[in-house]
């Protein structure tokens, strides 16, 4: 579950969908009713969905969502007329009056989109520096020519030796020159 933040000018307002939320299973971290409460809430949590109206005391919507965090995502809930007018393209938006069955579906697409975004930026393989390339490539020449291995097998030895000691290619390819060189 990602984090939630809501944020309207109108403390009730804030409160009454919070109680929305949490009736329905989310969790709401923070309830603010400025833009500037809102931005501090998201800066100090790692992403999540920013649920708030179209104008605060300090700010209007756009000027939040230029300054939110990029791991947020922000749900508009304006008038029919605000939510028709939107310059910014990556927000989604509910206009009022506000129906409980679409801001939930709403805020679970929104989670749901957001987590597979994580999961599927986790799973992209990690980017080498041409030093830890070499480094690699180093350790793999070294175990080919003491112990005739093949480029695979070296590869394979350097792979199972990092995922049994739970250490990263590079530190393992680090520790085998350390040790051979030695």
């Amino acid at each position: 579950m990602n984090n939630i933040i809501v944020a309207f000018p109108k403390q009730e307002t804030a409160q009454n969908l919070k109680k929305i939320l949490l009736q329905n299973g989310f969790h709401v971290d923070a309830v603010c009713s400025t833009g500037s409460q809102a931005l501090q809430s998201a800066n100090e949590l790692g992403g999540g969905i920013v649920i708030c109206g179209y104008r605060f005391v300090d700010m209007m919507y756009t000027e939040l969502h230029e300054y939110l965090p990029d791991q947020f995502e922000m749900l508009l809930v304006a008038s029919p007329a605000n939510c028709g007018e939107r310059d910014l393209e990556n927000i989604v938006c509910l206009s009022t009056p506000l129906k409980v069955h679409e801001l939930l579906q709403t805020v679970e697409m929104m989670d749901y989109t957001i987590t597979r975004r994580r999961k599927k930026q986790r799973e992209k393989p990690k980017q080498r520096s041409k030093d830890e390339q070499e480094m690699i490539a180093e350790a793999k020449a070294l175990l080919m020519e003491r112990n005739n291995m093949t480029e695979e097998e070296a590869h394979r030895y350097i792979q199972k030796r990092s995922m049994d000691n739970g250490t990263g290619l590079t530190e393992t390819a680090q520790m085998i020159l350390s040790l051979l060189l030695a």
